[in-house]
């Protein structure tokens, strides 16, 4: 049996690739042909995650352990086949390829092939440019770019500086006013 995965970016609207593996390989298995057909270096952190139809996020696979909790279930890549996470074809995944701004791939079983058996990986359609790995914040503001964040990422846009308790900002003891109201 093989597993034929279409991987698409929501950044580049002609970026796809088709990555054919064996569901017995391990996740990071196929991390490393996502890296390599994406040109991509093996030094950030990433993650796959099983998602509903719907792509909300159910299941971590993570790269390194990261839970100690032994009553949480947790999924490593070297140790966990495709196979154990993923049985049905449409299944969709998300591949977390740069952390910082959890930007990421999307992934769906496309087609479960029967009959034929592989081993490894093998990307087997590559079309468009891999949008870049990581997002360089200082590059961006030089150039004028803008990460098109959501309009709260820097809180609530209804911030109103009468919600905050004068005294409540009183740190470092000084009895006067943490900041002078004509200033606003």
């Amino acid at each position: 049996m093989i597993y034929r995965f279409t991987i698409i970016s929501d950044e580049v609207d002609d970026f796809v690739r088709e990555i054919q593996i064996d569901p017995e390989a391990t996740f990071f298995d196929f991390h490393e042909a996502i890296l390599k057909s994406a040109g991509y270096t093996n030094d950030q952190m990433t993650s796959f995650f099983i998602c509903d139809d719907d792509w909300e996020k159910e299941k971590e696979v993570t790269l390194e352990e990261m839970d100690d909790n032994p009553e949480m279930d947790s999924w490593v890549m070297k140790e966990t086949t495709i196979s154990e996470l993923v049985e049905d074809e449409k299944q969709k995944l998300l591949y977390v390829f740069d952390y910082m701004t959890e930007r990421c791939f999307f992934i769906e079983l496309s087609e479960i092939i029967t009959g034929k058996n592989m081993t490894g990986a093998k990307c087997t359609k590559k079309s468009g440019e891999a949008p870049k790995q990581t997002v360089d914040f200082e590059e961006m503001a030089a150039s004028g770019g803008s990460l098109d964040l959501d309009e709260n990422f820097y809180g609530d846009q209804d911030f109103d500086m009468e919600d905050f308790d004068q005294e409540g900002f009183d740190i470092g003891g000084d009895t006067g006013s943490p900041y002078d109201e004509d200033k606003y």
